[in-house]
């Protein structure tokens, strides 16, 4: 039986989905906060386990009868590591035989830009003194973020942002869900790393000259100034914590971080994933 924790979370409702198309319900379950937003996956006979990362008798409770876990990262950055070990800790008291985890495909831990990713490495270290069978899923930027970071008024604007000749893999969220889904069906756990990542890389001239060819609009990309990139995100308001955070990814991406292709996810889909172009065109609706 595989539990998916954060079950009803973007990447959680694809994994679970992929799961139920290749599986019966009977051998998943699914660890939710909120029992209302899963009662779409217990109709389709999913085992709804409540409770959260902070609530380590909940956890003991949810892993009762578990194979294997997916520990989807949590989103409280400033607790999550502890709630990642809590995770782990329970499952080793249950005897489950595997734990999976969704870290990040990053180049370099000691020169991240962007701090709150080294506490994807600290959860993988935790997991593997943990001495778990385990599998690790270090997946690249969601193709499904371009739009976050060019604005809503990218065919006005055109693209503008400090990442330099940065390139970046980037895969659709879906398909990532589809290709866990697949690792997580395969017998036994391996201690594998899979670095989840489109079949090539593109920096954002490409987004833009993809953009560009689908709409039939000319759209630019300028590379900025990181201090000037800033400046324009607090005059519109944004609080400093998240300009940090946005301007840390995009000087990560900048500095190659983002960079790395494998085979994985191919390998995983059986198929090549998503282009950029044919990911653009359902993201943007074109």
């Amino acid at each position: 039986m595989i539990l998916v924790t954060g079950a009803t979370g973007q990447l959680g409702t694809a994994v679970v989905k992929n799961l139920l198309e290749k599986t019966s319900a009977n051998r998943i379950a699914a660890f939710v906060r909120d029992k209302s937003k899963a009662s779409a996956l217990k109709e389709k006979g999913v085992d709804i386990r409540v409770g959260s990362y902070d609530d380590t008798a909940s956890l003991d409770k949810a892993m009762h009868g578990i194979e294997k876990v997916l520990l989807i990262a949590g989103t409280d950055e400033d607790n999550r590591i502890k709630q990642h070990q809590n995770v782990v800790d329970a499952a080793k008291k249950a005897g489950v035989q595997c734990v999976a985890y969704t870290s990040r495909t990053l180049k370099d831990r000691n020169t991240l830009a962007n701090k709150l990713m080294e506490g994807h490495f600290q959860t993988e270290d935790y997991i593997k003194a943990s001495g778990l069978n385990y599998a690790l899923f270090r997946n690249v930027l969601y193709m499904d973020t371009i739009g976050q970071f060019v604005g809503e008024r990218v065919f006005d604007t055109g693209i503008n942002l400090p990442t330099g000749q940065g390139r970046v893999p980037f895969a659709l969220r879906s398909e990532m869900g589809e290709a866990i889904a697949n690792a997580l069906l395969e017998s036994g756990c391996g201690n594998r790393i899979y670095k989840l990542t489109a079949s090539e890389s593109y920096s954002f001239d490409d987004v833009a000259a993809t953009l560009s060819d689908l709409t039939g609009k000319e759209v630019d990309y300028t590379p900025t100034e990181k201090s000037a990139f800033e400046a324009q995100m607090k005059e519109r308001g944004v609080p400093e914590a998240m300009v940090q955070r946005v301007v840390g990814f995009l000087t990560d991406i900048k500095n190659g971080q983002e960079e790395e292709v494998s085979p994985d996810m191919e390998n995983l889909l059986g198929r090549k994933p998503a282009s950029l172009k044919e990911g653009l065109k359902v993201l943007f609706n074109l």
